[in-house]
């Protein structure tokens, strides 16, 4: 069994796009968006995945992801839970860590995330300047909420 544990946090400005190596465009969807569970396809860019996570708790969850046939990923998104979610994934090496800023289109539209996974959840990571608050826990900012309520429709 597989475990993901990851901080979220917004951005305070975009001093981080210097850093970024790579990026990716991604489109999501969830087949299930139970609170206990979540069954998610995903294409991120020439890839399919199918990824079933646990409800969290705190940054921990168990998380199952299998890469899938990329045709089978765009015919399971049709399937989704609308709206689907559209973003651009950058990647930023930062020491022994990997950041992972997200950048939402779409309904989601102004959403920008960082994200950053742990080893261990007591662990210390340096936290770069251009991050800001934190929202780990917060389940409006995790991705199978915002099918429910996209950020275009926060007040």
């Amino acid at each position: 069994m597989a475990q993901e544990i990851e901080r979220k946090f917004l951005l305070k400005n975009n001093k981080w796009k210097t850093f970024a190596t790579d990026r990716f465009v991604i489109k999501q969807g969830y087949l299930n968006t139970d609170k206990e569970r979540t069954v998610r396809v995903r294409v991120k860019g020439t890839k399919g995945f199918l990824t079933i996570k646990s409800k969290n708790i705190g940054m921990v969850r168990n998380e199952f992801e299998y890469e899938i046939p990329v045709r089978d990923a765009e015919q399971l998104i049709l399937l989704c839970e609308q709206p689907i979610i559209d973003k651009t994934r950058y990647i930023i090496p930062k020491k022994d860590h990997i950041w992972e800023i997200d950048i939402f289109r779409g309904d989601n539209e102004g959403l920008a995330i960082a994200e950053v996974e742990l080893t261990h959840p007591e662990q210390k990571i340096p936290i770069p300047r251009w991050i800001g608050q934190e929202v780990t826990g917060d389940p409006k900012y995790y991705n199978s909420s915002l099918v429910k309520t996209p950020y275009k429709d926060w007040e």
